[in-house]
């Protein structure tokens, strides 16, 4: 069932990875072949229930393609309103990558991944991490993945299609406002 816009309060806020939109456009809901995606995304983030941290939006604006395009325009609809806690981005750092003595190479390896995962844990009773990782436990430091971390902070996390299921997304989801 659609939560209507009035039900939103208190309900879970999902955060993207950006891997999230990569891999929706270049797969199963190219941005010239199902729009219907496109436009649902935008209606949930206009409501405040689907998000991307700054440091994620950057990910992807800084491309040339139609998604770096479509990212652009609708930046102030999906951009989180907030800035990054540096001590919870070092929490999960530490917590979950390395506890000390992370190389620089590991950590551009690591990316932003950490802020996408110090976001959730600001208010994890209401935000989830969507991603298309994989959870891989016996992945070490740098390699670690996504899933694994937020289990590893406490954060819930979904794959894309758990978001597809929650907030119910189809091709006629307008008719069912």
């Amino acid at each position: 069932m659609v939560l209507p816009a009035a039900q939103l309060k208190g309900a879970t806020i999902y955060l993207l990875d950006a891997n999230v939109l990569i891999t929706a456009k270049n797969s199963y809901y190219a941005l010239d072949r199902v729009p219907e995606f496109w436009e649902w995304l935008l209606y949930w983030a206009e409501r405040g229930a689907i998000k991307m941290p700054v440091e994620i939006v950057e990910e992807i604006v800084g491309g040339s393609d139609d998604l770096a395009q479509w990212l652009g325009e609708n930046k102030d609809a999906l951009c989180l309103d907030e800035e990054s806690d540096v001590r919870r981005v070092q929490e999960v750092l530490a917590v979950g990558y390395a506890a000390a003595n992370l190389t620089d190479s590991e950590v551009i390896k690591i990316g932003r991944d950490p802020f996408l995962i110090a976001y959730a844990l600001f208010a994890p009773d209401v935000r989830m991490v969507v991603t298309t990782e994989v959870s891989k436990p016996t992945a070490q430091r740098a390699n670690r993945r996504i899933p694994d971390v937020c289990d590893q902070v406490r954060v819930k996390w979904s794959n894309s299609f758990g978001l597809v299921r929650d907030l119910n997304f189809s091709t006629k989801w307008r008719e069912r406002l």
